[in-house]
C-alpha cells in the first residue's frame, strides 16, 4: 500500500506543476506597436516584453477564502522561486479578471514604437512618469490623469498628432519634454507646468495666450521655471506679449 502511495505521488505532482505550462498561451510580438489590452498584456518592441496574464501572487478582496476557486494558485511550488525576477508591473491586484497596477514609472526609451493604442494607459491610474523618448511616434494616446512628467523627445510628432487639450487636462503635470519633433504650434499647457522643452521643432508663431493670458496683463505664471524654444524657425523678439507673464525669458537665440 505504501508503494502505491509513493507511485501516485511521483505521477500526480509533476502533472500539477506542468498543467499551467500546458494551458498558457503564446502572446505574439507586434513590431513597432505598444499594446495594453483587456486580457492583461503589456507588449513593446525590442527590449521590453512584459506580460501580466497570470500574476505569481494574487490578492482577492471581499471573497470567500474557503472557495475552491481561490485555491488554484496555492498549490506547492506555485512560483515563489522567480518572484524577485518579475517586472514591477506584475505587482498588482486582480479584481474580477482585470489588472489594476500600482505602477508609477514607465521608461520605453529607444525602441521603434510608432503607435500606442489610445487606451493603452487608461487603467494605470497611479502612473506619474512616462518616458517615450527616441521612438517613432506620430501621435500621442490619452494620458493618465496623475501624470507628473512626460518625455517624448526625439519622435516624429506633429501638431495634428497631439489632441488639442491633451495636456491641459493634466492638472499635476510639471515636466513636459517635446523637443526634436515636428510640432508647428505650442499646445495648450496646464497651470501646473514648471518645465517645457519645445526645442528643434517647426514652431513659426506664438499668440498672447500661448503661455500668458492676453486679456489679463496682471497675470504671472509663477510655476513656470524654464521654457526652451531654441531651434525653431521663429523670432521671439517679434512676440514680446507671448511671454510677458513668465518669470524668465524662453531659451532662444534672440535677434
Amino acid at each position: 500500500m505504501m508503494d502505491l502511495r509513493i507511485l501516485l505521488f511521483f505521477v500526480t505532482v509533476p502533472w500539477i506543476f506542468c498543467e499551467p505550462a500546458r494551458t498558457s498561451k503564446v502572446v505574439p510580438k507586434h513590431k513597432g506597436i505598444l499594446k495594453i489590452v483587456e486580457d492583461e498584456e503589456l507588449i513593446s518592441e525590442s527590449r521590453i516584453v512584459m506580460e501580466a496574464k497570470k500574476p505569481k501572487k494574487k490578492v482577492i478582496l471581499n471573497t470567500d477564502y474557503d472557495s475552491p476557486a481561490d485555491t488554484d494558485d496555492e498549490s506547492p511550488g506555485a512560483g515563489h522561486k522567480d518572484d524577485k525576477e518579475l517586472p514591477t508591473c506584475l505587482m498588482c491586484v486582480c479584481l474580477t479578471g482585470s489588472v489594476y497596477s500600482t505602477l508609477r514609472r514607465i521608461d520605453l526609451t529607444g525602441n521603434l514604437i510608432s503607435e500606442i493604442e489610445d487606451g493603452a494607459f487608461s487603467k494605470l491610474n497611479q502612473l506619474e512618469e512616462l518616458t517615450l523618448a527616441e521612438n517613432k511616434l506620430v501621435k500621442l494616446p490619452t494620458l493618465p490623469a496623475k501624470l507628473v512628467s512626460l518625455n517624448v523627445n526625439h519622435n516624429v510628432l506633429k501638431t495634428k498628432g497631439v489632441k488639442a487639450n491633451i495636456f491641459k487636462k493634466l492638472t499635476r503635470l510639471a515636466y513636459l519634454y517635446l523637443g526634436d519633433n515636428g510640432l508647428e504650434a505650442v499646445p495648450p499647457l496646464p497651470e501646473s507646468l514648471r518645465v517645457i522643452h519645445l526645442h528643434n521643432n517647426n514652431i513659426t508663431s506664438l499668440t498672447d495666450d500661448t503661455f500668458c493670458k492676453g486679456n489679463n496683463t496682471n497675470y504671472i505664471r509663477y510655476n513656470m521655471q524654464e521654457v526652451r524654444l531654441d531651434g525653431n524657425p521663429i523670432t521671439l523678439a517679434q512676440h514680446p506679449n507671448s511671454f510677458i507673464c513668465l518669470r524668465a525669458l524662453p531659451i532662444e537665440h534672440y535677434k
